[in-house]
């Protein structure tokens, strides 16, 4: 199979899903088997990753899944080392882990915090870690962090952890990039607002809306200038312009994937 990511091999870590659907990780996957990568898929959940499995089976895609904890270092470490035995490289690299918990500084646990942290920023530094030498040592590499617009803006509830934790992710990504510039190692991040993916119904209908989703997704459309809410084929695209050689003189940015929200006023 051809195309923009012929050759390429591709960790995406989150390639599951909660839920039937496009979530951002499983999308992403899909979308870069569909252009040619041989892509290792990392999940925390083997039965997140059926789904996954079936869809780029169904084009004939190359994927191989593995189960990990990517806040933890040795399985982060041991994933690693499973791709270069399935694929011998590491050229691109997706780090999509992450979920919000509601609550200000008052309202969430300690432990919360922390585990905010972990999940959602300490998976992109553990991940980075181990990935960025095989890429110096490859001559080059490509690397695109998935963020939230709640790393940059107020998106309608108090998740102070979250949003905390993707805005590390976006500065994160931003002193990788001009660290590894010269190495020729870009880094990127993606920064998608509210999307109708499998979390919505899964969690976050629960969490905010009393379990109403008509009333969630309303709230959330409401906020999005454009018509329509997009889902994580809109995540997958960005992340496959910034990971192909479309990309090659993109480093050190954020690409805004949330239909208008963040540039709206009120």
């Amino acid at each position: 199979m051809t195309g923009r990511l012929h050759n390429k091999v591709a960790i995406v870590t989150g390639a599951g899903s909660v839920g039937p659907g496009w979530g951002n990780g499983r999308a992403i996957a899909f979308r870069f088997a569909q252009e040619g990568a041989q892509v290792f898929a990392v999940d925390l959940s083997a039965q997140a990753l059926l789904e996954t499995v079936a869809k780029v089976r169904e084009i004939g895609g190359a994927m191989t899944t593995h189960i990990a904890d990517v806040t933890s270092n040795d399985s982060v470490a041991a994933a690693v080392q499973a791709c270069i035995q399935a694929y011998g490289q590491v050229d691109i690299l997706v780090n999509n882990v992450g979920g919000s918990r509601k609550g200000g500084p008052v309202q969430l646990s300690e432990e919360d915090w922390d585990s905010q942290i972990d999940y959602n920023l300490k998976s992109v530094f553990l991940a980075c870690k181990h990935v960025l030498p095989l890429m110096e040592q490859r001559g080059g590499g490509a690397i695109v962090n998935i963020a939230s617009t709640s790393g940059i803006r107020w998106t309608g509830s108090a998740q102070v952890g979250y949003a905390s934790a993707k805005a590390g992710v976006i500065q994160f990504s931003r002193v990788v990039a001009i660290e590894y510039a010269a190495k020729n190692i870009r880094c990127n991040t993606v920064i998608p607002g509210q999307m109708h993916t499998p979390m919505v119904e899964a969690r976050l209908a629960g969490q905010r809306a009393g379990g109403d989703l008509e009333q969630l997704l309303a709230q959330r459309q409401s906020r999005i200038p454009l018509p329509f809410m997009g889902d994580g084929r809109d995540t997958a695209n960005a992340a496959l312009f910034l990971a192909s050689e479309e990309a090659r003189f993109v480093t050190g940015t954020e690409l805004l994937v949330d239909g208008g929200m963040s540039a709206r006023c009120g």
